[in-house]
């Protein structure tokens, strides 16, 4: 049997059957750990680096006193740790019995560096912020798990940017996690549509007169408008979405409710660090470093990792303890987005933790 396997649509939908109440997995805890004169790979530094990190469940030792059910879980580009608390994620994952139960898993959920409670351009430094990338975001990351007297990871699972700091890890640590799944990306270099999107959103906010070269008065809203525009049509999925918003009054409605309140939350300096922080980002000459069992998942109708081009097919012919799921586009699916319903691959994920025991 082929190792590129794509999940019918019929046990897709089995999948989202419910089988009865769905208890509401518990609030995590909130920790800071200070990295102190961190270096970048710009060669900038900060004398103290901040990583928030949200914790659910607590460590287990073996004989060795070593930890041995820690969860590091990656957020995407904007995100946070807290995402992970939504429920479409968290109520099937970490409830009672659920596949991550905190009472067997200490679960570690950091706010990336430019990202959440971490240190970020918009604590002060605005644009002089050190120009940060994915590879110092997994340095940062894997000081974070050392600080735990963590050596190796039971799992390593990541989401949009996560999913691309999980190759990463794959490459710079492989003995770094006993098993790891990375959710919507390719581990080839930013280019095509994926840096097209970014590249234009980081031109309308630096082209609006509001910007100033990061020193603005107010935040650029003209400029933050098209940005959050482009990331509503990278992160939507067609067949949902024409469910969804069928009239074009719908659609109005929509834009109308959503535009405000994704911009609410967006600051310009912050957004541009965090799009253009995958600049460097190209793990496809190592591939072949990748020895710990992997399961990568992504789906057909995602904007930003288009199936079409062809780029896990060449992908899994390096990849030899990797099995890859794309999940097919259907009125479940939500794009790239899919990767937070974990309803919709959560099988395969109990089948990795089965096969990396």
């Amino acid at each position: 049997m082929s190792r590129v396997l794509k999940l019918a649509a019929a046990a897709l939908a089995g999948a989202l059957i419910a089988t009865g109440p769905v208890q509401a997995a518990p609030e995590p805890a909130a920790h800071d750990y200070v990295i102190k004169d961190f270096r970048f790979r710009t060669g900038e530094t900060l004398p103290e680096l901040k990583i928030r990190y949200h914790t659910l469940g607590a460590p287990k030792l073996d004989a060795a006193g070593k930890v041995t059910n820690a969860v590091l879980i990656l957020h995407g580009t904007g995100g946070s740790g807290r995402s992970f608390t939504n429920p479409l994620f968290a109520d099937v994952l970490f409830t009672p019995g659920g596949l991550l139960d905190p009472a067997k898993y200490f679960i570690i959920m950091p706010d990336n560096i430019g990202h959440g409670a971490s240190s970020k351009p918009s604590d002060g430094l605005r644009a002089k912020f050190p120009k940060y990338d994915y590879a110092d975001m997994v340095e940062a990351q894997h000081a974070l798990v050392t600080s735990l007297k963590i050596d190796r990871l039971r799992l390593i699972m990541g989401t949009s940017m996560g999913c691309m700091h999980s190759f990463i890890w794959a490459e710079t640590y492989p003995q770094g996690a006993k098993a790891l799944m990375p959710l919507a990306c390719q581990p080839v270099e930013i280019a095509g549509r994926n840096r097209l999107w970014r590249r234009m959103a980081i031109e309308a906010i630096t082209s609006d007169p509001a910007w100033m070269g990061g020193d603005y008065k107010t935040q650029p809203v003209q400029g933050l408008k098209t940005a959050a525009n482009l990331l509503i049509l990278a992160g939507a999925a067609p067949l949902p979405l024409q469910a969804q918003l069928p009239t074009r009054a719908a659609v109005d409605e929509y834009v109308a409710r959503e535009l405000p309140r994704r911009i609410a939350g967006m600051d310009a300096n912050d957004f541009i660090y965090q799009v253009d922080s995958s600049r460097t980002y190209d793990p496809s000459k190592d591939l072949e470093k990748i020895t710990a069992p992997m399961t990568w998942v992504n789906s057909a109708d995602d904007f930003i990792n288009p199936p079409e081009l062809g780029l896990a097919e060449a992908a899994m012919t390096r990849l030899k303890t990797t099995r890859y799921i794309l999940i097919p586009a259907t009125l479940q699916s939500r794009g790239h987005g899919t990767h937070t319903h974990a309803a919709l691959w959560k099988d395969e994920l109990e089948a990795l933790l089965k096969r990396s025991e």
